[in-house]
């Protein structure tokens, strides 16, 4: 941490400000001035499922992700998801977590996007956003993203898009191992 409680150093000499560069908690982005829906903004609702305390549920046709948390509540966070043709669903574990991950870009969406570098460093360019959860041995991950605009559509080639903000907040939360259902 830097100057102040809310600005930090960033693994490639930025500073960074996290109210500017991440949301500044009232719902309104201003990294790319775009207000987040306030269906979208994370909150704490009540839960009655049978999913035990931290599993991860990703409701994708709502394009909500809920953190199951004790006493019958969960945390619900807006997402973007894949889009028609790139929609999943399953079960898997939380297999790795990492902040400002780096991104390549599988080859079958080198082939889709020949425009797409074959590398990116992590950093605020990179569509991967602050941190990373990957999900089993699959391709697919819970992310950032650095279109905060993206979030309640259905653009993504399969991997659950979120504000950074909040996916800094899941990834907080969230050990490796935790359980993720994708519905």
């Amino acid at each position: 941490m830097t100057g102040s409680p809310y600005e930090a150093r960033l693994p490639w000499g930025r500073t960074a400000s996290l109210p500017h560069d991440y949301g500044n908690g009232s719902g309104y982005d201003t990294t790319l001035g775009y207000a987040i829906s306030p269906k979208f903004q994370r909150q704490t609702v009540a839960y009655n499922g049978k999913e035990s305390p931290g599993t991860i549920i990703i409701d994708t046709p709502s394009r909500f992700l809920y953190l199951i948390q004790d006493g019958g509540r969960a945390i619900r966070y807006g997402i973007g998801v894949g889009r028609p043709g790139f929609e999943w669903a399953g079960r898997h574990l939380v297999s790795d977590k990492r902040e400002w991950p780096d991104w390549r870009p599988p080859k079958e969406m080198l082939k889709r996007r020949p425009d797409l570098p074959e590398h990116m460093d992590g950093g605020p360019d990179n569509p991967l956003g602050a941190r990373a959860l990957y999900l089993g041995s699959t391709l697919y991950r819970i992310h950032g993203t650095n279109e905060p605009d993206t979030i309640g559509k259905a653009v993504s080639s399969g991997c659950i898009r979120m504000l950074n903000k909040d996916v800094i907040d899941l990834y907080n939360r969230v050990p490796v191992g935790a359980q993720v259902l994708v519905i």
